[in-house]
């Protein structure tokens, strides 16, 4: 693991930040030219589709027989981003756990606050589910924003009964829209991309005026309990390491069977940065075995139901 690999990656993002100030538009084509300079690697296909009237971008891999489906969210502070720029990486955790990826394009504040991307989720979800996907053959996965709603519309999805997917795997999650981490101001030298100057206008974008303390909001502040298995990654040079920490802390009062996994010395959702960053490819192959390990023993259990179902018959 190269400390020059890292300086560098630190180097980079640090002159590609977003400037303190600028506005949503501003930032929202910042990060499209950030996201669209890194191609997409010739194996994958990306189709647009929808789920539940939902749009979505049905990501594949070729040579990889899909055995199980990742619904991902994307990052972007609820305001930018979209299902189509975060398909490399949606297409690594495809990748790792032999998965068709499906990356939810749910609607972005300000112009469609809270809940829209809560509401987009479910009802995406809920597709998949009216389609026939077993919910063992289902895992959840996002970055960011999107590590966030993920949590949040497992716990939405409980609340409204629906069965739960196998595992969820988060990176860097953005949980506390409160901006009560700690992290936020002992991290804020060391992180390149975000800051609370960065983060406090989004907020405001997305909760239109409703509590961030609000579960579905800020799903640090709710009940976790019956969830699935959830792994959580996060590096610890990020203002928003806080937020996963305290989420694994949540997850684990409520008897949720977490994993931790924190790398040092790397930024924000450093897994995008697998091409260059050895500590990004080793955390998405972690992160692949996670969820091939909880898909697979969701799929041993439901075919030793069927073979006792058969054999009581």
């Amino acid at each position: 693991m190269s400390t020059e690999q890292r300086e560098s990656l630190d180097a980079i993002l640090r002159q590609s930040a977003f400037p303190v100030g600028s506005d949503v538009n501003e930032q929202r084509r910042l990060l499209r030219e950030l996201l669209s300079a890194q191609p997409l690697p010739a194996d994958v296909t990306v189709t647009a589709a929808a789920l539940g009237g939902v749009p979505t971008a049905e990501i594949t891999v070729d040579g990889i027989e899909p055995r199980h489906v990742v619904l991902y969210f994307h990052g972007g502070v609820y305001a930018m981003g979209d299902a189509f720029l975060a398909a490399d990486l949606a297409s690594q955790v495809g990748r790792r756990t032999h998965a068709k990826v499906i990356s939810v394009d749910y609607r972005l504040a300000p112009e469609h606050p809270y809940p829209a991307a809560v509401d987009d989720a479910l009802a995406a979800y809920e597709a998949l589910l009216h389609n026939g996907i077993a919910p063992s053959d289902i895992a959840f996965a996002g970055e960011s924003a999107g590590g966030g709603l993920a949590i949040a519309t497992l716990v939405n999805a409980r609340d409204h009964g629906l069965p739960l997917p196998a595992a969820a795997f988060v990176m860097s999650p953005y949980a506390d829209l409160t901006l009560a981490g700690t992290t936020l101001e002992t991290k804020r030298e060391l992180d390149p991309l975000l800051s609370r100057e960065l983060l406090q206008p989004r907020v405001t974008d997305y909760t239109a005026g409703q509590d961030a303390a609000l579960g579905l909001i800020s799903p640090v502040f709710a009940d976790l309990s019956g969830l699935p298995p959830l792994s959580i990654q996060a590096g610890s040079h990020e203002v928003l390491l806080d937020d996963a920490v305290r989420l694994a802390r949540q997850a684990a009062t409520a008897d949720v069977e977490v994993t931790l996994d924190i790398t040092p010395r790397v930024p924000h959702v450093f897994q995008a940065y697998h091409p260059i960053l050895d500590e990004a490819a080793a955390a998405l192959d972690r992160a692949g075995q996670f969820l091939s390990a909880h898909l697979a023993g969701a799929e041993r259990v439901t075919g030793e139901r069927k073979a006792e179902r058969e054999l009581s018959s």
